[in-house]
C-alpha cells in the first residue's frame, strides 16, 4: 500500500503473495512462505504479538501489504550476535524500536526502582535492555555495517532533540546522535516506513526529505547549506549547561509539530546537526480502514510458550481513531501522534469487531473502543487539511470547533448489536469538559458502555497546578460530577467515577496536595489511580521539570523534587498507616497541622507518646 492516495500496489517480483498468518521470526518460517531474503527486518524490545496496538505487527503488516517481505526479531539477545544474525540481512533496512514504551519508563518505577517484571514480554520475563535503541541499533551496525537502518518507535520519536533524561538527571544528545542509524523515524510511521521502503528499492540513496523523518548532517555540510526555511534551535551545547536556552528550543520545536504550517527544525549538537523534516500528513480515513483492517491475529506468536501480560487487556480492544487536542503539559501526544483528530469509518470498526466476534476466544465483550480519548471521534476541525491546527490557541478550548458526539453514539449503537457481543466498554477514558450540558453522551455511555467505573483524568482541583498541566479548572469537574451522581440516583447497582490524579507535578507544592487530599476526603473519590510525575521526553511538563521555567512565557515555576515528590503522593494516600509519618511531615510543612487529630476533617490521628 502506498500512503498516499490510499490505493494498494505490489511491488513487481515481490516475494510474498499476501499476508501470512504470522510475520515470520525464524529462517524456517521464511522458507515455508518462499523467502529468500528479507526486504525489512523489524528488530523490537517487546515480544511480536500480532495486535494492532503493538507497533511491530502495524508497521510489519503495512509493509507487507505494500509487497515487501518482512521478518521480525523480537527481543534478541544483545550480548550474543546469533540473535541478530538469524534472518539475514535485509535487502532494504533494518528498522528498530524499543518497543510500545520508552525502554526506561518501562524498566523504572517513577521513584527510580527497578520493577521485577516487563508486561511486554513472555510471562513478563526482564529480557530487554536499558536505553534498548541504541543498543540494538549498535550492535546491529556493527554486525552489517552497510545496511542502512532506520529508528522509530516511542523512544526514538521522543528522543529526537536533545532532551532533559530523568533517568540520569542529565541532558542527552538527539538518540540520533548517539545511535548509528541512517534515519529516525517520528510519529505514527506508516507513510514513511513505505516511502523509505519505495525509494530504497528504487536505488535512491537520499532519503533527507521524507516528511515525518529526522536525519543527520556533517556540520560542514550544514554550514555551507541555505539555511532560509530552517528554524534553528539552539544546540546541544548550549541546552545542557543552560536553562533558559533549554526553554527556547522547546518552546521553538514544539512550535512546528504540525504536518501543515510547520517548517524544518535543526538543532547543532557537537559533532553533527540534528534535522527534523515536518511531521508525516495523518492518514485519511480509507487508510486508517485499511491499516487496522489487515489480518491481525490478535494472538502472541506461537513460538511463545508463555503469556504476554500487556495483551490480554488489550486484545479485544478497537481503536477508532488518533491523535489528541486535549494538549495537556504532562503528555508528549503533541510530538508523536499530533493534534488532529484521524478518525476511522464506522462500518470499517464494525466490521473488525465483527471478526473478534468470530474469535473462540471471545467471550462477548470489547474491552474497548476508543483512542487517546474516546471522545473525540469523529471530531473535526474544517482547518485541518488546508491551515492545519492554529498556532496561538489550543483546539480544546477553540468555541468553534464542534463537539458533538453523534457520531460516536451512533457508532456503539452499532456495536451493541452485532451478534455475540454482549457488551461494549470504553475503558480509554473520555475528556469530561468536551460533552456539552444538554448532552444526553453521558446518560448513553454510562448506560450501557460502563461496568462499575468511569476513568476520567482531572489530575488536580488546585487552580494553579491544573493551569500548569493545561487542564480545566476544578469548577468544570465539579459540575461533571453533579451530572454523573444525577444519574446513580434510582440505580439498583451504582457505579462510581475514578479520576486519575498526578502528584508532584511542576506547579504543585505542599499546600496543593493537601488541598488536593481534602477533596478526596470530602468527595470520597478513589485514589488507586494516583500517578506521581514522571519526567518523560518531550512533554511540557518535563521541560519545566528540568529548567523550572514555563517555555513558552520563560517565568519561573515552582517545581517539587526529591523528598518532597515522596511526601507529596503519601498525601494521596493518607487512608495507609504507612505513610502515616510522610503524611504529618506534608502537613506541618504546609501549615496544616489542624488536620492531624482525631476532629471529623483530620486526614490522620494525633499519635500519642507512650509512657515509660
Amino acid at each position: 500500500m502506498q500512503y498516499r492516495n490510499g490505493q494498494g500496489r505490489r511491488r513487481e517480483g515481490a516475494p510474498m503473495t499476501g499476508q501470512p498468518e504470522y510475520l515470520p521470526m525464524t529462517a524456517a518460517e521464511a522458507e515455508q512462505l518462499g523467502i529468500d531474503q528479507f526486504d525489512v527486518i523489524l528488530v523490537s524490545g517487546d515480544a511480536y504479538v500480532d495486535h494492532p496496538s503493538f507497533g511491530t505487527a502495524l508497521i510489519g503488516r503495512v509493509l507487507v501489504d505494500a509487497g515487501y517481505s518482512v521478518g521480525v526479531i523480537a527481543q534478541p539477545d544483545w550480548r550474543s550476535s546469533d540473535d541478530l544474525r538469524r534472518l539475514g540481512e535485509p535487502r532494504l533496512f533494518f528498522s528498530v524500536s524499543a518497543g510500545n514504551v520508552d525502554s526506561m519508563v518501562n524498566a523504572f518505577t517513577p521513584n527510580l526502582k527497578r520493577r521485577s517484571s516487563d508486561v511486554y514480554s513472555p510471562g513478563g520475563r526482564l529480557l530487554r535492555p536499558d536505553r534498548a535503541t541504541l543498543v540494538y541499533t549498535d550492535r546491529i551496525h556493527a554486525l552489517f555495517p552497510k545496511t542502512p537502518i532506520v529508528i522509530g518507535g516511542i523512544e526514538a520519536s521522543l528522543r529526537r532533540f536533545a532532551h532533559y533524561d530523568y533517568w540520569s538527571d542529565s541532558v542527552r544528545q538527539s538518540i540520533l546522535a548517539d545511535a548509528p542509524a541512517d534515519l529516525l523515524v517520528f510519529g505514527m510511521g506508516e507513510r514513511q516506513v513505505v516511502a523509505i521502503a519505495d525509494r530504497l528499492a528504487a536505488g535512491e540513496t537520499s532519503l533527507a526529505d521524507i516528511p515525518g523523518t529526522a536525519y543527520r548532517v556533517e556540520k560542514k555540510v550544514w554550514r555551507g547549506m541555505d539555511q532560509s526555511g530552517y528554524v534553528v534551535i539552539p544546540g546541544y551545547p548550549e541546552v545542557k549547561d543552560d536553562r533558559y536556552a533549554y526553554a527556547r528550543a522547546f518552546a521553538l520545536h514544539y512550535g512546528e509539530q504540525d504536518p501543515v504550517r510547520g517548517r524544518p527544525v535543526a538543532q547543532p549538537h557537537p559533532k553533527t546537526v540534528i534535522v527534523q523534516n515536518p511531521p508525516a500528513m495523518p492518514l485519511a480515513g480509507a487508510e486508517l480502514d485499511r491499516v487496522y483492517e489487515l489480518p491481525y491475529t490478535r494472538r502472541a506468536h506461537p513460538s511463545y510458550a508463555e503469556p504476554i501480560p500487556a495483551l490480554e487487556p488489550v486484545r479485544f480492544s478497537v481503536v477508532t481513531h488518533r491523535g489528541c487536542f486535549g494538549a495537556c503539559s504532562f503528555c508528549a501526544l503533541t510530538h508523536h501522534q499530533g493534534r488532529i483528530i484521524q478518525s476511522r469509518s464506522a462500518d470499517s470498526i464494525v466490521r473488525e469487531v465483527e471478526r473478534m466476534a468470530r474469535m473462540p476466544e471471545f467471550t462477548g465483550v470489547v474491552q474497548d473502543v476508543g483512542g487517546p480519548t474516546a471522545n473525540m471521534y469523529a471530531i473535526h476541525c474544517g482547518r485541518w487539511e488546508t491551515a492545519g491546527t492554529c498556532p496561538e490557541r489550543r483546539c480544546i478550548d477553540c468555541p468553534t470547533l464542534g463537539r458533538s458526539h453523534a457520531e460516536q453514539v451512533a457508532l456503539l449503537r452499532r456495536l451493541r448489536v452485532i451478534p455475540g457481543v454482549r457488551r461494549v466498554f470504553i475503558a480509554s477514558g473520555i475528556r469530561y469538559d468536551l460533552i456539552p450540558d444538554d448532552s444526553e453522551y453521558l446518560a448513553e455511555i454510562c448506560a450501557h458502555h460502563v461496568s462499575g467505573h468511569l476513568k476520567v483524568a482531572p489530575e488536580h482541583i488546585s487552580e494553579r497546578v491544573v493551569a500548569c498541566m493545561g487542564k480545566p479548572p476544578r469548577a468544570v469537574f465539579d459540575a461533571f460530577r453533579d451530572r454523573f451522581e444525577a444519574l446513580q440516583e434510582g440505580k439498583a447497582k451504582r457505579q462510581y467515577l475514578v479520576p486519575y490524579l498526578i502528584s508532584g507535578h511542576p506547579g504543585c507544592r505542599m499546600e496543593d496536595m493537601v488541598e488536593l487530599a481534602e477533596y478526596v476526603r470530602d468527595t470520597g473519590l478513589y485514589t488507586e489511580q494516583v500517578q506521581d510525575f514522571t519526567p518523560t521526553p518531550m512533554s511540557i511538563s518535563t521541560a519545566i521539570y528540568h529548567t523550572g521555567l514555563d517555555p513558552f512565557t520563560l517565568k519561573e515555576v515552582y517545581v517539587p523534587k526529591g523528598r518532597e515528590k515522596r511526601v507529596q503522593r503519601a498525601l494521596m494516600h493518607y487512608r495507609d498507616p504507612a505513610n502515616y509519618g510522610l503524611v504529618c511531615e506534608g502537613l506541618r510543612a504546609a501549615g496544616r497541622e489542624d488536620l492531624i487529630g482525631s476532629a471529623w476533617k483530620c486526614l490522620v490521628p494525633a499519635r500519642r507518646t507512650k509512657k515509660r
